[in-house]
């Protein structure tokens, strides 16, 4: 079973959200809206980090 948290990522000030390293944000284009998925994997006991980008409703 995998575990997904999904979280908005978003600017405060001249920063991102604290909870990304910004060394993760490099192959994101910053002018874009994403979303932060969290996934963890009980088998192989890891948290893996991946982005989405946001869509318009």
């Amino acid at each position: 079973m995998v575990l997904e948290i999904r979280r908005k990522l978003y600017k405060r000030g001249s920063s991102f959200e604290t909870t990304i390293p910004i060394q993760l944000l490099f192959a994101i284009d910053s002018s874009k809206k994403y979303n932060v998925v969290f996934s963890y994997d009980q088998q192989a006991n890891r948290w893996m980090v991946s982005f989405e980008e946001r869509r318009l409703k």
